[in-house]
This record gives structure tokens, sequence and C-alpha cells, in this order.
């Protein structure tokens, strides 16, 4: 390279004497380009962190310093209360009588046993009572074509009449009304009458045995004689 350099300065300097012919004078011009090498790239140096296998990766820091909790102690309040209790200045854990193992006295539920027994009187209701078994018809009957009059007796034929009866704790009917009527008023009415005079019953019970009064449907109908 040193020695190219030096041929060139002659060259120039011969070039602007006038000792060079037109062409080799252009040429010379032509490469006035300073050619330089590129630099040679640095080698690549192994990293210098080290390698290290997966069970040390994963291993645990160093441990760090304990915490400690700061104490808190309340202000005073700004408002006055109407009693008072006198907290300690600093944070304090309290004493007995402030954490529940007072005394018994007034007010904190350690007082001694009642005189009472706690059990009421007796009561004289029927305590929920119900009919367990309902009247049960033992005796009597009414014959269409017999005991009801004989006018009528046509207009009566393929009709009936319903009645409600009260049976009593003795099984006698203590009262009687019409359901649902024929359409023949008469008719009706000695329904019920034959019903209350001829009708005997086994009476109803309720839940304990006991004979109650309850009540009795019968439809009576007419048919031809």
């Amino acid at each position: 390279m040193v020695h190219f350099g030096l041929a060139l300065i002659v060259l120039r300097g011969l070039s602007a004497a006038g000792l060079l012919p037109e062409p080799a004078r252009s040429v010379l011009v032509a490469t006035d380009v300073a050619l330089v090498e590129p630099a040679p790239s640095p080698t690549p140096t192994p990293s210098a962190t080290p390698v290290t296998s997966r069970q040390e990766q994963g291993r645990e820091g160093a441990a760090a310093r304990k915490a400690k909790a700061t104490q808190v102690v309340a202000p005073k309040p700004r408002l006055p209360v109407s009693s008072p209790v006198n907290a300690a200045p600093a944070a304090s854990t309290g004493n007995d009588t402030r954490s529940g193992a007072s005394a018994a006295g007034d007010a904190t539920g350690g007082g001694s046993a009642g005189a009472g027994t706690g059990s009421g009187g007796t009561g004289n209701g029927a305590g929920g009572r119900y009919v367990a078994t309902r009247p049960v018809k033992v005796a009597g009957d009414i014959t269409s074509a017999r005991d009801y009059p004989r006018e009528g007796r046509d207009g009566r034929i393929g009709r009936s009449v319903v009645i409600l009866l009260t049976v009593g704790t003795d099984g006698r009917v203590a009262g009687c009304r019409v359901y649902r009527p024929s359409g023949d008023p008469s008719a009706d009415a000695i329904t019920c009458k034959l019903a209350t005079d001829r009708f005997r019953f086994r009476p109803a019970l309720d839940q304990n045995g006991v004979p109650v009064e309850a009540t009795f449907g019968w439809e009576q109908r007419w048919f031809a004689p």
C-alpha cells in the first residue's frame, strides 16, 4: 500500500508537468479515489455468564428480613362519651377485667335461678277436636209409593230431593234442611219430616273415640209404584 501511494504521487507530479500523454492522464485522474480496506470484524467472545443446570437455576433465593407490625394506638375521641372507658395510652393486651372475666353482677346474666317452675296451667278446650268417623245410618226408611200423597205422584216420578241431616251424639236427627230441592215443596217438606222421625244413626266419633255432632246427606228418589 505504501509503494502504491508513492507511485500515485509520482504519476500525479508527471501529469501536472505535462510529461505524460493525454490518455494516461485521463486514466490517472479517474483513479483519484482513496482505497481503504474494511476493518476485520471482531471475533465473538464467549458469554461471561456461566451456564448452570436447571436444578441450580430453580433454587430459592436468600431469605429477606422479617417484617415487624407497627403497634397502633386509637386516638382519643373528639366527642365525650356517657360512660368513658380508661384506655391505655399505648397499645396493650388489656387486663382480665376488660377481657370479660369480671365477676357476676348487675346486668351480667349471672343471677341466681328463679323460683318459677315454667309450666303453664292446663286448658279446658277441645284441643283441635275433629270428626274421625262419619255418622252411619242403622235404621229407618222411606217408601216413595206409600209415604207420599197420591196427588202429584205423576209429577214426582223420576225426580229426587237431597236433604242434610244433623245427627246428634245420641244417634237421632236433631235438624234437617233441603240442600237440593226437587221442584215439589210439599214433597221436600214430607221427606225432612219422615227422615227426622224414622232415621237412626251410629253417631260420629272424634279422634279420641268420643261421639260428636255431625252432618249426614240423604237423597230421596221417587219411582213409579
